[in-house]
């Protein structure tokens, strides 16, 4: 697969050197963004119609798993890059689909209200007409590429009191938004996710994408299966990197007097061996999700909820595993796991959270709604 090997090389030349100090200094991964474009790569899953690669979540999976392994960040800004185009594709003009086909132009989505936190489908935001335009107002929470993005798919209640939410195409230089905090926190540092606000934003009524009240059937569809098997990718990219440290270290770690490793102690294998596991379920999960998408089967959307939980919470445990075999090593910089650590917080509590999932899975799995 070509494609691979391109994404392979921008890793290794500009996506891996970086993402220490995206880390550390909370930096927005631009240059790797920039590359990603020009190597098509932020056109995967856009028609070749517009000049996209025309791939599917199988493919984007396999993307946001590599980058993820060497800097979570930029993973999660490519994983919400495809995400909104996945909405897009679907309701957006042809220029701005060749525009990100072309990687000129990088998206996200906009859906976390402060008042609706997990579910996101029932935003409190408001959009009104107001003569030939729309005005909207509302404060998102979250939005992954804040002030960065060239759009934002945002969400707010439906115009004319139909359905429960509304999709918008709002351009990042609309008056009337702005970033409400400049995100400073533990993990996925690089990804300047940050709340924002819509004071009074005026957008042409041709904004809208879809039906005026018919958003939850976009995102549930056709959005959420994307979003979570990208999410669970990128937990897999950071396990696997987190694990790849692990071994490395207690391998390297001797005790001069026995003539020994930590590798030779039973314990830390065991350790080792069931984050291993962890892991490998979690990616056998994941692509029977992605199998099951694919197939139309009758679980697909059961998959789709457990394969984000799951990932989720395997994240958290493989890179504790991680930090407690290497011992006091694990929290300097340079062994190269604590960073992991901290970016594997962030799935588990990104809305609809695993505490959410949970309760919908559980819905599901006794016969009852899981959206009432």
């Amino acid at each position: 697969m070509p494609y691979l090997h391109t994404l392979d090389a921008i890793v290794s030349s500009t996506i891996a050197p970086a993402a220490p100090a995206t880390d550390r200094d909370s930096a927005f991964p631009r240059a790797a963004i920039t590359a990603l474009g020009q190597a098509g790569l932020l056109g995967l899953i856009s028609a070749k119609e517009v000049g996209g690669m025309g791939l599917g979540l199988a493919e984007a999976a396999q993307v946001v798993e590599r980058i993820a392994k060497a800097c979570p960040s930029t993973a999660m800004v490519v994983c919400m890059h495809y995400s909104a185009t996945t909405v897009l594709e679907k309701f957006a003009g042809e220029q701005l689909r060749r525009d990100i086909a072309a990687g000129r132009h990088l998206s996200t989505l906009a859906w976390s209200d402060s008042g609706s936190r997990s579910h996101f489908w029932a935003p409190v935001g408001t959009a009104r007409r107001d003569g030939d335009g729309i005005v909207v107002d509302g404060s998102k929470t979250m939005v992954t590429s804040a002030a960065e993005a060239d759009s934002y798919v945002w969400s707010t209640g439906p115009v004319d009191g139909a359905g429960v939410s509304t999709l918008w195409l709002v351009d990042s230089k609309t008056a009337g938004l702005s970033e409400a905090k400049f995100f400073d926190g533990l993990g996925l540092r690089g990804n300047r996710s940050s709340p924002l606000t819509a004071g009074a934003v005026r957008l042409p009524a041709s904004a809208m994408l879809g039906a005026d009240g018919g958003a939850f059937d976009v995102m549930i569809g056709n959005v959420l299966p994307v979003f979570a098997t990208l999410i669970a990718s990128c937990s897999l990219g950071l396990m696997d990197a987190s694990l790849e440290a692990a071994c490395g270290h207690v391998g390297a770690s001797k005790f001069e007097h026995l003539g020994s490793t930590l590798a030779d102690l039973p314990t830390i294998r065991a350790y080792l061996a069931r984050a291993r596991i962890q892991a490998d379920m979690v990616r056998t999960l994941r692509d029977d999700t992605v199998a099951a998408l694919a197939a139309g089967r009758a679980d697909a959307m059961l998959r789709v909820m457990q394969v984000k939980a799951a990932a989720a919470e395997a994240a958290l445990e493989v890179t504790d595993t991680a930090m407690r075999v290497c011992g006091g090593a694990a929290f300097r910089k340079d062994v190269g796991i604590e960073r992991y650590f901290r970016d594997a917080r962030a799935a588990s509590v990104m809305a609809p959270t695993s505490d959410v999932l949970y309760d919908f899975i559980g819905k599901a799995v006794c016969g009852m709604p899981v959206f009432g």
